[in-house]
């Protein structure tokens, strides 16, 4: 395993949902609502994709779709398309008891798309997790969550691990691979400092997580067992993922939000080499292909 290495020259408020999909490293800076992509030349600065009203919690990509994007963003799920224009598809947080957002998501291994909302006052079991289906539906199915952060899959797609990282638990859940209903969840790891944040998975099984407040990257084996400790210099890892050209490359977001005095590697984007390798970002795969949109029609799906 090699020394962090740090890829551009910015530093985010909230970095987080850094994904590896069509060659390139993209990533968000939630509160910003900003859709960036990483470069390797550590001395270039991060390229805007997107720049959206609201925050941007997460996204993946559209299968058969280049520059097209499912995202967490904002109080639901939408669509990005390559001019940066949005079309929602569910605003479900809209209007909610308490002042909402959307955090993390990811698409699964079958091409459903999942994100969790929380409140921005962090408000105890005010989040949930929601489901958009390969069908357009999109389903809430959990609640009572704090901070949602992951999901993460199996490569079958049939184990999810879910972070509440207000509450320092990551659960497992079992997954129907037809229906995509989460089922009884039990306890896979609790962490008795700082939070788990953004996770993913390689392929030994092994589950991956940032750890919020310690500055480290945490890698726990398939029964909960932790195998290695990496340590960074940003107290606030937030997202991870395994990219690059062989799958080796851990991609670590940070962020510099609530630091009195944030170092100079606060809020910076991390690369370092892995001997276990990951997957590509899994695509959200719609149920009818659609035809190539016109360009007065570009927006929609």
């Amino acid at each position: 395993m090699t020394a962090p290495a740090v890829l551009g020259t910015d530093r985010l408020e909230l970095g987080e949902g850094i994904r590896w999909t069509d060659g390139r490293a993209v990533l968000t800076d939630i509160l910003t609502g900003r859709l960036l992509s990483a470069s390797e030349d550590p001395a270039a600065p991060l390229t805007l994709i997107a720049q959206l009203p609201c925050p941007l919690g997460a996204v993946a990509p559209v299968e058969g779709r280049p520059g097209h994007w499912i995202a967490a963003a904002g109080t639901g799920i939408c669509r990005i398309d390559p001019a940066g224009r949005v079309d929602w598809i569910a605003r479900p947080e809209e209007g909610a008891p308490v002042p909402m957002r959307m955090n993390d998501g990811v698409a699964d291994p079958h091409g459903r798309f999942w994100a969790g909302s929380m409140a921005y006052e962090a408000t105890q079991d005010a989040g949930s997790l929601y489901r958009l289906d390969r069908d357009g539906r999109v389903t809430r199915v959990l609640r009572d969550v704090t901070i949602p952060n992951g999901p993460a899959f199996s490569a079958d797609g049939t184990v999810m691990y879910l972070a509440d990282s207000a509450r320092g638990v990551i659960r497992r859940y079992p997954v129907d691979p037809v229906s995509g209903d989460p089922g009884t969840p039990e306890p896979f790891v609790t962490l008795g400092s700082g939070s788990p944040d953004g996770m993913t998975t390689d392929i030994e099984g092994c589950l991956w997580t940032a750890v919020w407040g310690t500055g480290q990257v945490h890698r726990y084996r398939p029964d909960g067992t932790l195998d290695r400790i990496v340590d960074l210099p940003a107290g606030q890892p937030a997202g991870l993922c395994l990219g690059g050209p062989d799958g080796r490359t851990l991609l670590v977001t940070s962020a510099h939000i609530g630091l009195a005095a944030p170092g100079p590697l606060d809020g910076a984007v991390f690369a370092l080499r892995v001997d276990v390798p990951g997957a590509p970002a899994a695509p959200y795969r719609p149920a009818v292909p659609p035809a190539p949109a016109p360009a007065d029609r570009a927006g929609t799906l």
